[in-house]
């Protein structure tokens, strides 16, 4: 766990946003199946897993722009991943251990906790279902729900105005650069997630508040105390 000199916030926050790939979801290799699936079916080649993953955070039609710069291969792409990852979702997809607990350590302190999502709202209440988390948020903000998304602050941004929070004292914990950065810029403590898609220099690159290495970190570090799971306190 590391405090950058950009952490301004004494105390635990009022609320607290999670994104969900990576950070709750242990979905990154499932996202890279998709992605490599894609690739194959659709274009006939091989790419790196750091050229498939770098923009993880955004939406994914809007990775899929960037990946390839031709509007009906993007397409293509698009229904490919989605065909093959919907099918293989449930059985690739599963929480974080300590994923509960986390959560319910932050809402017993009586802060508020919300998810903030790239993933369009059908499959990201599916992938809650699966983890058994539907009563774990006091909001969920996907991206059919905003204009603007991540990097954008518009996400975090809603997210804090539905729980009627205040920016300052309010915190996003999330795994990807696209995730610190809107943070930083909605005003709420960046919390960067090494335990996710990006590499740690590209998370430091992007200057969080506060960088955590392993979920059950995340409680203690932001002033609610350690993780209890039964009679074992996690530290992480």
């Amino acid at each position: 766990m590391r405090r950058s000199d950009a952490s301004s916030s004494d105390g635990p926050p009022d609320a607290v946003l999670f994104d969900f790939d990576g950070t709750l979801a242990d979905s990154i290799p499932h996202i890279r199946a998709s992605f490599r699936h894609a690739v194959r079916e659709v274009l006939g080649q091989e790419m790196a897993d750091e050229v498939l993953l770098r923009n993880v955070g955004m939406p994914l039609a809007q990775q899929m722009r960037i990946l390839v710069d031709d509007d009906e291969l993007a397409e293509r792409l698009l229904a490919s991943y989605r065909a093959f990852n919907h099918a293989t979702h449930d059985e690739m997809v599963r929480a974080f251990p300590g994923a509960h607990e986390v959560l319910a350590t932050i809402r017993a302190a009586g802060a508020s906790v919300g998810l903030v999502t790239s993933k369009s709202r059908p499959i990201a209440e599916r992938g809650i279902r699966l983890l058994g988390m539907e009563d774990a948020f006091d909001v969920v903000v996907t991206a059919d729900d905003v204009a603007a998304h991540k990097p954008d602050p518009t996400p975090v941004l809603h997210a804090i105005r539905v729980l009627g929070a205040d920016p300052a004292r309010s915190a996003y914990v999330g795994d990807s650069p696209a995730d610190v950065a809107s943070a930083k810029a909605a005003g709420v403590r960046a919390v960067a997630a090494t335990w996710g898609v990006a590499p740690r220099d590209r998370l430091l690159e992007a200057g969080p508040d506060l960088v955590v290495d392993s979920l059950t970190e995340v409680p203690e570090a932001l002033g609610f105390g350690t993780v209890e799971r039964g009679s074992e306190r996690v530290h992480g």
